[in-house]
Parts: structure tokens; C-alpha cells; sequence
């Protein structure tokens, strides 16, 4: 379930509860548009690529909520048919979040 549309350094970000089909990077500080966070990065079983990154711990506290999210980046995701096993979703909803809160 996607919570929320959100923006990256590389464009629009999708903030998610559950991701698959991914690996995992090493836990490692990193600094943010929205501040100091403990972050994986998160890559695609299939090709290898990353594809956005996991939220492990939070330093600023109105970001808590990000915590154990994953956000995948808009510009690593294919729209269209591409492979029904691997294909996501981009379009927008009603429920999400469009005020351009920052990754």
C-alpha cells in the first residue's frame, strides 16, 4: 500500500509500508531533504539496481513516522506492461498525498 507521494533529489518518491522483489545495502547515516536518517538501501532481485531505500531509524522526531517505510524512487520505476510479475503501479490516487513533503 502505497501512504504517500513524497519528493527525492531525483524527482517524485513513493513512501510504501511493503516493498518486494528487493535486497538490502548496509545500514548507514545518511543526510536527507528531510534531515538525518539511518537508511538501506534497497535494490531489485531482478536487475541488481537500486530502487529507492528503507527507512531504519529517524533523527528528527516529526519524521518518526518514516521508520521501517520503504520509499522507491519515481524515476527507477517503469510504468506501463512492462512485466506483470514486476510491475508497479505509479498512478496517482485519491489518497495521496500531494504538499510536497520532502525524502
Amino acid at each position: 500500500m502505497m501512504l504517500r507521494s513524497l519528493r527525492c533529489s531525483s524527482g517524485r518518491a513513493y513512501l510504501f509500508n511493503e516493498v518486494v522483489n528487493i535486497t538490502f545495502g548496509e545500514a548507514e547515516e545518511r543526510t536527507l531533504l528531510s534531515g538525518m536518517h539511518t537508511v538501506m538501501d534497497i535494490f531489485c532481485v531482478r536487475c541488481g539496481q537500486i530502487v529507492g531505500w528503507k527507512y531504519v531509524k529517524s533523527h528528527e522526531e516529526s519524521q518518526k513516522y518514516k521508520e521501517g517505510k520503504f520509499v522507491l524512487e519515481g524515476i527507477r520505476i517503469v510504468e506501463g506492461e512492462f512485466d506483470s510479475e514486476f510491475y508497479i503501479d505509479t498512478r496517482s490516487s485519491s489518497s495521496d498525498d500531494e504538499d510536497g513533503d520532502t525524502v
